[in-house]
């Protein structure tokens, strides 16, 4: 029996080596503190819940941190060296929580850690420098997809062991610091979708171990740094979307590991330099959206790993008589607006793995050839050429097709009627066409379309496909055909975007309507649509944009359109509504507010496409809203009705119209003082009615305001002064009133009589110039009708970063980089 001295210290022993095999004491605390740091600034501090960011095997029960789940230790030490941390935050909510950098501090006392990746977190603030400095160890830090603000703090250039830097998808801001260079065992460098500026330090040539550098999506300016060459090692160079300018460096082709060179949409001129030849291991070469210009070299088809190649939006040019005989590959090809012309280049058909052909805004003719529709090409853009004749039924038998846009060219016929057989395909734009004939019912087995787009053709009948509820059909425009019937409703619930504009659809509108329950834009100008302007409207709540323009429309305005919050653009002009204009139409919400940014609209996909834009006729000319930018757009248009009573004076709540059109009606009254109030507004037109009183002096506040028109009306009195209204100068937006003056329209106002009583005949004259004066002031010809004109014109797309499924590159069978389609009327950013 072994003595009680003996036992202890076996004990002892036992102890001693199991503690050995256990992470330390001080790094366990600091990891369960971080726990509850987070946990206590989230949804709840419940077991239930901790699995859901999969730190529920971190308790104080569990006593080696070393077999948690996201921790990796050191095999002799047992010291934490690695947390992956990526995506703990409940990032996936509808409203995500922001977290505190502070929640960081804790993991600062794990100084052994070489790996750190916390990406994906809704972390907030500035990165803590005082923290990151005591973990000299660092290889590995990613910081990715957060919401860091502020600059890089310099403590990070000191980490010295570090190689791979993420700290992308933040709002990182100001310079690159010149320290970057102290980083000389960096291999990995992403900085992109921040908001840096200034130029690429010079400094960034001593990184000779960068394989990578990514920095695009930021506000880089001026030229690449010379010093870039002396990277011999990099094998990806990301410059795309910021605004750097001057030639591309001629020597750029010593830089021969490289496989992705990428400078799309930024200002580069030039040509392409000569060297890049040398890049025998070139993969991607992404020269779109500069201003390079010169002919297109033909040894870029001599590089024989060459798999991706973009050169569209230059003032670059084909050299349409070269023999080109492919020594790559390709898997995508981009020559937007690169001069080609005559038939589609039959070299193409070499390329039997094509994905993606952007041939686009070319003067390309002839037909569609068979050997590209039997080519199964998942994305082909062929969008603003001279192509004519028929689409290949063939083309439609392709299961990788997913984008078609064929819109601005001379086909002809009627669509193949086995179009739904494609049924991968997610965009469909055929605009500005001369097909004829009704849509093949075929169209709705194609579930996955997103995107529809038949608008300026020949399109006629009065019946439609109808979808599944569960299409996931977003955008539908057959505006501008000869549609007839019924307003169709055969669509899904996940129509945003709804133009039918300029057909021959006639009745009323149905309650079914609603059933488009997250329409966003709604047009239906240019009809011959009867009944009631229905009330029902204001149920669908998305609902940003409606035109209801040039129908037959009757009765009143429903008061309950102030129910819409997110109405920003409502044209019910030329119809024949009565009544008055509600007053309830001062609490629209937002038009009632001053926008302060500039948004996409809507939010539906996450790839690049671009809409047909809202034409309206304002400051005496037509022009153009881009849809991504209707955010900051507010507009009211009651003009050309039989509208009567007075203005309201809530109207003067909508602080953010850019217009406001109520002529051609019947109001009558006083101009209300807080139309004064309209401080955003830039064009107000209140001509053609019945209005009396003065101009009100408030309307010298309209510091935005660029074109008035209050003619033919029974207005009198000195029009104010000062502000904009100085240069409100021109006479016909004043005539046929009952007695104005003032300097802009050159008529003098009466003054006030002198104090002292003049003699009799003076007075007569005094009298006699007053009479002259005011008659003066009447009976100026009429000038211009101002009515806005809000038109859905074809063109072509973009879910954004919603909370739910987003698309990916995998969903396009074609395999194409969604970030690039252009083509057709697709010009602008889509990010529904």
């Amino acid at each position: 029996m072994a003595q009680p001295s003996t036992l202890l210290v076996l004990i002892l022993i036992i102890s001693l080596i199991s503690s050995s095999f256990c992470c330390p004491a001080d790094q366990k605390q600091a990891l369960l503190q971080f726990k509850s740091f987070f946990f206590n600034t989230s949804i709840s501090n419940s077991s239930s819940d901790s699995s859901l960011f999969g730190l529920d095997s971190w308790n104080s029960t569990n006593s080696d941190c070393c077999t948690w789940d996201r921790v990796v230790c050191d095999s002799s030490s047992r010291a934490v060296i690695a947390l992956h941390l990526d995506s703990i935050g409940p990032s996936f909510s509808l409203e995500p929580k922001m977290f505190s950098t502070e929640v960081l501090t804790p993991l600062f006392r794990v100084t052994t850690l070489i790996l750190l990746d916390i990406s994906f977190n809704s972390i907030t603030g500035e990165i803590l420098g005082d923290g990151f400095s005591n973990l000299t160890k660092l290889v590995h830090l990613d910081m990715k997809q957060n919401s860091f603000h502020g600059s890089i703090p310099t403590q990070l250039f000191s980490l010295r062991f570090l190689e791979y830097l993420d700290l992308s998808g933040n709002s990182l801001s100001g310079i690159l610091s010149p320290q970057v260079g102290y980083l000389g065992n960096l291999k990995e460098l992403n900085l992109e979708e921040n908001f840096f500026h200034g130029k690429i330090p010079e400094e960034i040539g001593n990184l000779t171990k960068l394989q990578q550098l990514s920095l695009q999506l930021n506000h880089f300016h001026g030229g690449i740094p010379s010093s870039l060459i002396n990277l011999n090692e990099l094998q990806v160079l990301d410059l795309r979307n910021n605004s750097l300018s001057m030639s591309i460096p001629p020597e750029i082709g010593n830089l021969r590991k490289i496989s992705i060179l990428a400078f799309s949409m930024n200002n580069f001129t030039g040509g392409i330099p000569p060297s890049i030849q040398n890049m025998r291991n070139l993969e991607t070469l992404k020269l779109d959206y500069n201003m390079l210009s010169g002919e297109i070299p033909s040894w870029l088809f001599t590089i024989s790993k060459l798999r991706n190649l973009f050169l569209g939006g230059n003032n670059l040019n084909w050299n349409n008589n070269a023999k080109v005989v492919p020594k790559c590959m390709l898997s995508q090809l981009s020559l937007q607006s690169c001069g080609l012309a005559g038939e589609i280049p039959e070299w193409i058909s070499t390329q039997k793995n094509l994905v993606f052909l952007d041939l686009s805004e070319n003067q390309l003719d002839g037909g569609f050839p068979n050997w590209l529709a039997e080519m199964e090409v998942g994305s082909i853009i062929l969008s603003g050429n001279k192509l004519s004749g028929l689409i290949p039924p063939r083309l439609f038998q392709s299961p990788n097709l997913s984008v078609l846009m064929l819109s601005r060219n001379n086909f002809s016929g009627q669509l193949p009627g086995n179009i739904g057989d494609a049924n991968g395909t997610m965009i469909l734009m055929l605009a500005a066409n001369n097909f004829s004939g009704p849509i093949p019912v075929s169209l709705s087995k194609i579930d996955s379309l997103l995107l529809l787009d038949l608008s300026r053709n020949r399109f006629s009948g009065n019946t439609f496909p109808v979808f599944s509820p569960d299409s996931l059909l977003a955008v539908v425009d057959f505006s501008s055909n000869e549609f007839s019937g019924g307003i169709p409703l055969t669509f899904s619930q996940e129509i945003r975007i709804l133009g039918l504009g300029k057909n021959k659809f006639s009745g009323p509108l149905t309650q079914n309507l609603t059933y488009l329950s997250k329409l966003q834009l709604l047009d239906l100008h240019d009809n011959k649509i009867t009944g009631e302007v229905p009330a029902f409207l204001s149920e669908i709540s998305p609902l940003q944009v409606m035109n209801l323009r040039n129908n037959s429309f009757i009765g009143s305005i429903p008061k309950e359109f102030s129910n819409l919050t997110s109405l920003r653009i409502l044209d019910l002009s030329c119809n024949n509504l009565t009544g008055k204009i509600p007053i309830e139409m001062g609490n629209l919400l937002v038009m009632s507010d001053t926008p302060d940014k500039l948004s996409s609209f809507p939010n539906l996909f996450t790839f690049s496409v671009g809409f047909n834009d809202v034409f309206v006729n304002w400051k005496k000319s037509i022009q153009g809203l881009p849809c991504h930018t209707l955010e900051i757009y507010s507009f009211l248009d009651l003009s050309r009705n039989q509208l009567s009573g007075e203005i309201p004076a809530s109207l003067g709540g909508l602080k953010g119209l850019k217009l406001l059109n109520v002529s051609n009606n019947r109001l009558s009254g006083e101009i209300p003082e807080s139309l004064g109030d309209l401080e955003s507004v830039e064009s107000l037109d209140l001509s053609h009615n019945k209005l009396s009183g003065t101009i009100p002096q408030t309307f010298i506040k309209l510091q935005e305001l660029t074109t008035l028109d209050v003619s033919n009306n029974e207005l009198a009195g000195e029009i104010p002064v000062g502000g904009q209204m100085n240069t409100m100068n021109d006479p016909n937006d004043y005539a046929n009133n009952s007695g104005l003056c003032g300097m802009q329209i050159g008529v003098q106002c009466p003054e006030k009589l002198p104090l002292v009583k003049p003699q009799e005949d003076e007075s007569k004259d005094e009298e006699e110039s007053w009479f002259s004066w005011e008659g003066a002031a009447v009976g100026f010809p009429m000038g211009f009708f101002l009515s806005i004109a809000i038109m859905w014109l074809t063109g072509y797309l973009v879910p954004a970063r919603q909370p739910n499924r987003q698309l990916q590159k995998k969903d396009f069978n074609g395999g194409f980089d969604p970030k690039f389609i252009k083509g057709g009327d697709l010009n602008h950013r889509l990010g529904f």
